[in-house]
């Protein structure tokens, strides 16, 4: 597991927040050991002896978490819809600004005009906010092509953000988000086009979203999609249950689906459901903040089926431009009463556990990839509770400095 001649780092004299077991697994005066990318140890300095170190690094009491983990966002995108939000703030509806061209079709007709090199760039910014506070592993969804040659452009631009930047991506194919303008109403018609894409799509995409909502899919059309999917060889997740009770959480169950995402509607039987498959529930207060929702997804039966949760930006042009996790934590906390532990686990080890990833990532522990994020603070309750606030001394993914 670790080559022998791999480069071996010790970052000693720090509070660790590790992650294992079911809380924040704090270790005081703690160390973390790396060979390489992975770490070999990280615990108590009293327990740890026997190994030679490279470099030493004295962390001088901060507080050292895994590298955080963005696990729902629709970053890559050109354009943006702020002219739509002033026309809400002075009384416009949704349908108005539909009707006028806007909305998601806004974002679509401006991410097809985009080439694949100007949507690198336009979403570069906002991806260097996110790694500014800590984050080293970002999902990127499609969905804003609506056509195989701009979605496969948006998902080869989000794997060359990783050659930008030190970061890891993984993608989520989402054709199945809006019917494109060129298809009218025939939404099963544009269906059976996405089912179609699956195959051809390579390696570009790690798992498949859908919209499963009133305004969007069907369960059964959902359904035909996963069946696809499945037969491409492709995890899925679901945007569920954000507007209304459509079914969509125990549909992600029935598909052994990695997460369900939103989930304020979510019924206590999709939830069960969920429980029982595994499904991570991905909650977006970003979204619920800037739409004024009032009604917060049902967390405390969440927390009695010890349902893993996650958070995440929903980083997207319309719904939540928002490009802070930290952020992400206090709107956690605050809008839907989240505790300190739930969601520091929610964008490390539970955000790992939405992308398949939790083998290799979200804890401090032995034979995990060495990512961090060293803090200027000691408690971890400081990163939950302020706000505007970026307290981030170091990134450390693959066990270097980023």
């Amino acid at each position: 597991m670790f080559a022998p001649n791999a480069k071996r780092r010790l970052w000693h004299h720090a509070r660790l927040a590790t992650m294992s077991g079911d809380g924040l697994g704090l270790v005081e005066n703690g160390v973390v050991a790396c060979a390489g990318p992975r770490i070999v140890y990280a615990g108590t300095a009293q327990e740890f002896s026997g190994f030679t170190a490279d470099e030493r690094i004295d962390c001088e009491g901060r507080l050292i978490t895994p590298g955080l983990i963005d696990c729902h966002t629709h970053l890559v995108h050109a354009g943006d819809r702020a002219h739509e939000f002033a026309l809400r703030l002075g009384g416009a509806s949704y349908e108005e600004i539909a009707r006028a061209g806007g909305g998601i079709a806004a974002t679509v007709k401006a991410t097809r005009q985009a080439s694949e090199e100007e949507l690198i760039t336009q979403s570069l910014p906002r991806l260097d906010a996110l790694l500014a506070e800590g984050v080293t592993t970002i999902e990127i969804k499609s969905g804003y092509g609506l056509s195989f040659a701009h979605e496969t452009k948006q998902l080869r631009a989000a794997r060359r953000l990783a050659e930008r930047r030190d970061v890891r991506v993984m993608t989520s194919f989402l054709g199945a988000h809006s019917v494109p303008p060129e298809f009218g109403s025939d939404r099963r018609g544009y269906l059976k086009e996405v089912c179609a894409m699956l195959p051809h799509l390579g390696d570009l995409a790690d798992a498949v979203d859908g919209f499963c909502e009133s305004i969007a899919f069907t369960p059964d059309e959902i359904a035909q999609l996963f069946d696809a999917a499945a037969a491409a060889g492709l995890k899925v997740r679901l945007h569920a249950d954000q507007l209304s009770d459509s079914g969509g959480a125990g549909l992600a169950a029935r598909f052994g689906a990695l997460s369900a995402d939103h989930l304020e509607h979510a019924s206590a039987l999709g939830l069960e459901a969920m429980a029982r498959a595994g499904t991570v529930a991905v909650l977006l207060p970003g979204a619920y903040y800037f739409l004024r929702d009032t009604h917060p997804p049902p967390v405390e039966t969440m927390r009695r089926l010890k349902l893993a949760i996650a958070l995440a930006s929903d980083c997207n042009p319309g719904t939540s431009p928002l490009t802070s996790l930290l952020m992400v934590l206090n709107m956690g906390a605050t809008l839907f009463r989240l505790r300190v532990e739930e969601c520091l686990r929610a964008v490390t080890v539970h955000a790992a556990m939405a992308l398949g990833l939790e083998r290799e990532l979200g804890a401090l522990e032995p034979g995990k990839i060495c990512d961090l994020a060293i803090w200027n603070v000691t408690e971890p309750a400081e990163l939950v509770y302020r706000m505007g606030f970026n307290p981030l001394h170091q990134r450390v993914r693959n066990g270097h400095d980023s």
